[in-house]
């Protein structure tokens, strides 16, 4: 019953950043899968943690959360924009406008520079790269986050292929979150760290995350991470996944 009263108090102060609803997914080439999300929703300043094992639907929910798909049928609302309405086109902007993400394997460019991989979603945004620049330059804002996420600046102009495994992490965790987008999502990140590592990286994305006043979503098949998080849920708790001869 505490643990009610308090989820209603944040309900009541806290707008929701993310709403689905009704949400029919399946995957054109891929008749046996199908995803129904009846409600789902989440709030702004959220720290989320999601469970599932590998094979369980968790790429799917993310890439229709974050617009990287469309559904066939339902409502996927974000910052009040309902982004299952949208083209291909402006979802893409959408997304690069208010969607950081932490990829599993990070996904740097091998050959760019830390400085370069960092900035890079701001080629794809206008309305981010001002939002980058809001206190000087949006150099001046990518090397402030390194040095916040612990990235020696005589690392800045590196390739990314010359950083240790942590240090690729935290670039990609500084790519994702500058231009202070309102949503974070962070794919198993991480899966390839040990134990005092993960901590450490949680510390610091939490640290960050805050001071941009994002919401965050984690996804991973790490349960002993839930307690770091403000909510923790499992994916079949959100989501039903079923093949066409057991239809949501």
């Amino acid at each position: 019953m505490a643990v009610q009263a308090v989820n209603l108090a944040r309900s009541v102060v806290a707008p929701d950043v993310v709403r689905m609803s009704g949400v029919r997914f399946a995957w054109p080439a891929r008749d046996s899968f199908r995803m129904a999300i009846d409600d789902f929703s989440l709030e702004q300043g959220e720290k989320l943690l999601l469970i599932g094992p590998s094979g369980s639907g968790k790429s799917t929910f993310l890439s229709l959360l974050a617009g990287i798909v469309s559904p066939q049928e339902g409502a996927i609302r974000v910052l009040d924009t309902n982004i299952a309405k949208l083209g291909g086109a402006s979802r893409d902007h959408f997304r690069g406008a208010h969607f950081g993400i932490i990829f599993q394997m990070f996904n740097l460019l091998p050959y760019g520079s830390v400085l370069d991989n960092v900035m890079l979603p701001l080629s794809f945004s206008a309305e981010r790269r001002r939002r980058a620049g809001a206190r000087g330059s949006a150099e001046a804002e990518a090397a402030r986050l390194l040095d916040k996420l612990g990235i020696d600046p005589a690392l800045r102009k590196a390739a990314a292929t010359s950083l240790s495994v942590g240090q690729q992490q935290r670039v990609a965790a500084a790519r994702a979150l500058i231009g202070a987008p309102q949503i974070i999502i962070a794919d198993e990140p991480t899966s390839a760290l040990d134990r005092n590592r993960q901590m450490a990286f949680l510390d610091l994305l939490f640290a960050v995350v805050a001071e941009a006043g994002s919401t965050l979503i984690m996804v991973s098949h790490d349960e002993t991470l839930s307690p770091r998080f403000g909510r923790v849920a499992a994916l079949e708790g959100i989501a039903r996944v079923a093949h066409a001869e057991a239809q949501p």
